[in-house]
């Protein structure tokens, strides 16, 4: 019988979301699916998202019916990073524009260690999570599959770091965690020269375990994955998952807290608003000249 406390949670997942969709699609199977539910943004990341994700991820950890969880987005594209320009997105706040400096940078700040939180509760979930990649999977959508455990695309994934080319540091756990997944010459080359790779070179650099022929050939494959997981024992898949992730550098925090730190000036600087309103715009920003 399930405890109080896993019912309330699966009541819980039961009230729905706003940017999310999180199911059990086969009801023999212990793997639930949180796809991304905003294919008219591509998936981009909202202050919902931000809320949704870890919220989703707290709920699923409770549940004991959910023994491995796949990560999923609606629509042509994973996810188009965050999104730009939309009500409550915190880079573009103005943050006591006008008022204390000290006291806006440290506004920022938490804005964004509020974000890497969100993000960091892929990795915190007890229960693996395996992401499921296609179409364009670009910045914080790297961001996100970076903190899952698997991934798996399909031939048609892009993958691009753009934050560099949008006068930022990426800073919601890329830096951190893609050297470990990737090695650091590897992570070097995507972060600072904005480039897009395909799914081949994902899979040749070590990004992805495997690529699918077709979105529908990752869904079977992924969803068969992710169901022979859940058919293991529940305490030897959670701890190797949670000896793997402390066996690792365990320098993640302190990198999160230094580009947290680092961009909580930075992201106040013109070129930011310039880069935003040159991507709107559909033109090619003009930076200031250092």
């Amino acid at each position: 019988m399930a405890s109080g406390g896993s019912s309330d949670a699966e009541a819980e997942l039961r009230r729905g979301f706003k940017a999310l969709a999180v199911t059990r699609p086969d009801p023999a199977a212990a793997v639930y699916e949180v796809r991304l539910s905003r294919p008219a943004q591509r998936n981009a990341l909202s202050p919902d998202s931000f809320a949704e994700i870890p919220r989703a991820m707290a709920l699923l950890d409770r549940v004991p019916a959910a023994r491995a969880v796949v990560l999923s987005a609606a629509g042509p594209h994973f996810c188009a990073g965050i999104e730009l320009g939309g009500p409550g997105n915190p880079l573009t706040a103005p943050f006591g524009r006008g008022a204390d400096p000290a006291a806006a940078a440290e506004g920022l700040r938490r804005a964004i260690l509020g974000m890497q939180a969100a993000l960091t509760a892929v990795e915190l979930c007890r229960k693996p999570v395996i992401a499921a990649v296609h179409g364009a999977c670009v910045g914080g959508g790297v961001d996100l599959v970076a903190a899952c455990d698997i991934r798996y695309c399909s031939k048609d994934a892009t993958f691009v770091l753009k934050e560099v080319d949008m006068a930022i540091v990426a800073d919601l756990g890329a830096l951190q965690r893609l050297p470990r997944i990737v090695g650091y010459g590897n992570a070097a080359d995507l972060a600072l020269t904005g480039r897009r790779i395909t799914a081949a070179e994902a899979k040749e650099m070590g990004l992805v375990s495997r690529v699918f022929d077709s979105k529908q050939e990752l869904d079977a494959g992924v969803a068969k994955i992710a169901k022979e997981i859940s058919e293991k024992s529940a305490n030897a898949v959670m701890g190797t998952k949670a000896v793997l992730l402390r066996s690792r550098d365990i320098t993640v925090e302190q990198g999160l807290e230094h580009v947290a730190t680092w961009n909580s000036g930075m992201l106040r600087s013109n070129d930011l608003v310039e880069a935003i309103k040159a991507f709107m715009e559909k033109r090619k920003p003009v930076f200031s000249k250092l």
